[in-house]
């Protein structure tokens, strides 16, 4: 916990399934009958971003229920109000759970949490869900159908996520287009696992409004200039870059670069839990590579997927800190 009153933060990037503590995971495992294995902490030692991806299929199989869901929305909105949080974009993948988990149970637990949230810890909370990019394109739709569908109870936008080698963003352009013509945004995970081509992808492809990770496109100056020209906001998450072995080390972490070409880069947790990490300790992280909570902190009000009256309220918060003091 942090030990002194935290400074106002945004949170733009953070996959619910991930911030479940271990000890309310066994609980939640638990009333629901699903085994997990004595040393669960041990799982979380990952070796690289594959067996990242394989032990956060398993482990949020132990989800099954409305509450389940609806409570990991108001557990995590009162461990980031503590380190300042003040609005956060939760992000939850519906086809983890194919046939196993009434979709519009799932869909309400996330809303009504997100809407607890704010009643309890008065955190703003919005959810992207993610499409998962190794499920076949039917999958995809349906999850675009009813994000739509619950877009009055807090869903503002629509990912992709799942490993990012041999499955590019394009052929999901169908359900991203479906999403939008309901008023949805559209927020792929992009240039974490694979290059800047990917990134390329979901700007061309799926009309990102902003990219999450896209640290990759580093290697491509050109659209660096051009995510810098277009104002898209890079969700960045340096200590989940690091866990998953994506940076080899933090201070090699591509993130000064991008600032220093005009990019705007908010900064998040991405997985919590599992990653050993706190939206303080990514904001440091983030400040050791140079970049303020200052301007983590406006970078998150420009690229929050908000109404404009929330967009200036989080404006407003943030003028009157003294990010000096």
């Amino acid at each position: 916990m942090p030990a002194t009153e935290p400074f106002p933060k945004i949170e733009l990037h953070v996959h619910l399934e991930g911030t479940v503590r271990p000890d309310t995971l066994r609980a939640i495992a638990k009333r629901n009958e699903f085994a997990l294995p004595d040393d669960l902490e041990a799982l979380y030692r990952f070796r690289d971003f594959a067996h990242f991806i394989e032990v956060f299929a398993f482990a949020t199989g132990a989800l099954r229920r409305y509450d389940d869901f609806r409570e990991i929305v108001v557990a995590y909105a009162a461990e980031a109000a503590s380190h300042g949080a003040v609005y956060l974009e939760g992000i939850f993948a519906p086809g983890l759970w194919r046939g196993d988990v009434d979709p519009e149970e799932l869909f309400a637990g996330y809303c009504d949490g997100a809407q607890q949230a704010k009643e309890l810890h008065g955190v703003e909370v919005r959810l992207t869900p993610d499409i998962p990019r190794v499920y076949p394109l039917e999958d995809a739709i349906r999850t675009a159908e009813l994000a739509v569908k619950y877009a009055d109870r807090g869903i503002v936008g629509i990912g992709l996520g799942g490993p990012e080698d041999g499955h590019p963003p394009e052929p999901y352009a169908e359900a991203f287009a479906l999403a939008r013509a309901g008023g949805l945004a559209s927020v792929p995970h992009a240039g974490e696992a694979a290059g800047a081509a990917s990134v390329r992808g979901a700007l061309e492809e799926l009309q990102a409004d902003r990219i999450r990770h896209g640290i990759r496109a580093v290697e491509d100056p050109g659209l660096v200039a051009e995510l810098a020209g277009r104002g898209t906001v890079l969700d960045v998450c340096p200590l989940s870059n690091l866990r998953t072995g994506v940076v080899r080390s933090l201070e090699e972490h591509p993130l000064p670069q991008l600032v220093a070409a005009g990019v705007q880069c908010s900064i998040s947790t991405d997985d919590p839990a599992m990653f050993d990490t706190d939206l303080t300790r990514d904001y440091e992280a983030a400040a050791s590579l140079g970049v303020s909570p200052r301007a983590a902190y406006e970078a998150g009000v420009a690229g929050a997927l908000c109404d404009d009256e929330t967009r200036e309220r989080l404006r407003i918060l943030g003028s009157r800190h003294d990010w000096v003091g």
